[in-house]
């Protein structure tokens, strides 16, 4: 059993259920899903493998709880994030760098792999999950559509153009030489995606309306 270093036995097992979700995420970015075992991650966590099944039944159950915590994670990420940013398109910047970072520190298994160890209902748990992540993008390509910054199109289609782009790059920036390459590499996959949805820009790199128009905004009188 880990040594008790909280104030609280609530504290602790908390602490303990965080150190098993990182030493399992840390196993899956390493080895991946495929021979990964509760002893595997007993032993990089530093408890004892019968302590593991205290907090989790089996693989699936654990995996199902990574998942969420990580999407859980990062939609906190995101909306901080967007906090603040007003334009559509530098919002969808904001998206698809932390979507970029994201992906390139964790590696989660694809849908079939993860359909193949997860019940039917936890499945879908972490389906209404992902959606929320998705609905996210929807509103920023919404909004850009309607204020003039995107032409008309999909929405489905345009998130699934964002996404299948996102996979793609975020290999290829684990592979950057340096933290400048790295860092050219996002900021071209964000023009890149942008651009590819029909994104302008002035002269100043600024996103502007298609039309030519500025935006108008409404000010409340004080």
């Amino acid at each position: 059993m880990p040594r008790i270093t909280a104030a609280t036995n609530a504290a602790q097992r908390e602490n303990t259920k965080r150190a098993i979700l990182d030493s399992f995420g840390r196993l899956l970015y390493e080895r991946g899903l495929p021979g990964l075992t509760m002893t595997h991650v007993a032993k990089t966590a530093g408890i004892g493998r019968t302590a593991v099944y205290n907090y989790f039944a089996d693989m699936g159950e654990l995996l199902i709880a990574y998942a969420l915590d990580e999407t859980e994670r990062f939609l906190t990420e995101l909306r901080e994030a967007l906090a603040g940013v007003e334009n559509p398109i530098d919002q969808l910047a904001v998206y698809v760098r932390l979507q970029i970072e994201d992906l390139s520190r964790r590696h989660m298994p694809p849908g079939p792999a993860m359909r193949s160890v997860l019940s039917p209902e936890a499945f879908a748990k972490l389906g209404d999950h992902v959606r929320e992540l998705q609905m996210v993008l929807a509103g920023i390509l919404s909004a850009a559509i309607e204020r003039g910054y995107l032409p008309e199109n999909d929405i489905r289609e345009l998130a699934q153009l964002v996404h299948g782009s996102l996979s793609s790059s975020a290999d290829r920036t684990d592979e950057a030489s340096s933290i400048e390459a790295r860092e050219r590499h996002i900021e071209s996959t964000i023009r890149f995606i942008q651009m590819g949805l029909g994104a302008r820009f002035d002269e100043s790199g600024r996103p502007v309306r298609l039309d030519g128009t500025p935006e108008l905004h409404l000010v409340a009188a004080s």
